[in-house]
């Protein structure tokens, strides 16, 4: 599983970094990463992190975070795979 990892990311770092242009835009190839790639595992990262919140709670609530813990674990990972726009210039910079 880690080898699979590894090969997956030396492969997206060596096709993907001559794919940025002078003026720092996004281009096709860095689309269609977000759009595969970065926004389901952002959805995942969100279903993960709903089970993350509900096992944390019994020590949220005691120590008065559960705000913030609901906001970093469900709430800004299903903001980065549905609501940001796309494409997103500022997540590849």
């Amino acid at each position: 599983v880690i080898f699979v990892f590894l090969a997956f990311s030396l492969t997206i770092a060596v096709l993907y970094t001559p794919g940025w242009t002078q003026d720092g835009s996004v281009d096709y190839p860095n689309q269609i990463y977000d759009l595969f790639c970065a926004r389901p595992a952002a959805f995942l990262g969100g279903i993960a992190g709903t089970a993350a919140f509900i096992l944390s709670l019994p020590f949220t609530v005691a120590s008065g975070g559960v705000d913030d813990s609901f906001n970093m674990f469900i709430v800004r990972p299903f903001w980065y795979a549905f609501v940001r726009r796309f494409p997103d210039e500022k997540a590849w910079q």
